[in-house]
């Protein structure tokens, strides 16, 4: 996963040191690659949550559809803050990612906000879901990798 970890690292530019709990980085998470299978069960067809199709049902349930709309589209990102996200997504969700990540949901809600806008950004270039969304976690790694070649984050 360290083509991931390294388009999460940029994603994340200076959000992680922000959030040094007292573990550093990350929240005493050794690297990205656990953080990068917990949004790829996020955003990936099998994933379990539905994909970004479904994430997109989840916000608009929440009354947020605008605000994942803008993460999508090709205009500014809208802000989220840890509480509509965890609105969003459900409280189970979160505190599912965060205990696989061995972290609490204080710590990976502020990650999440950093993340989620500008990785669903990238993801939707052409500003809108892919009718078949972004494909299995395989897919998605794929997908990434051709964001880093010729879409390099600045």
């Amino acid at each position: 996963m360290g083509l991931l970890d390294s388009v999460l690292g940029q994603v994340l530019g200076g959000a992680a040191q922000q959030q040094q709990p007292q573990g550093g980085g990350l929240g005493g998470l050794g690297d990205l690659g656990s953080l990068a299978g917990a949004l790829g069960g996020l955003l990936a067809n099998n994933g379990g949550q539905g994909g970004l199709g479904g994430m997109v049902s989840k916000f608009e349930q929440a009354g947020m559809g605008d605000v994942i709309g803008s993460w999508i589209g090709n205009g500014e990102n809208k802000p989220v803050s840890g509480d509509q996200l965890q609105n969003a997504l459900g409280g189970d969700t979160i505190a599912a990612i965060a205990s696989k990540l061995g972290i609490n949901a204080q710590t990976l809600l502020p990650m999440l906000v950093t993340m989620l806008p500008a990785l669903i950004n990238q993801l939707t270039p052409q500003g809108k879901v892919p009718e078949q969304g972004i494909g299995n976690q395989d897919d998605l790694l794929s997908s990434l990798s051709g964001l880093l070649q010729g879409n390099k984050p600045t």
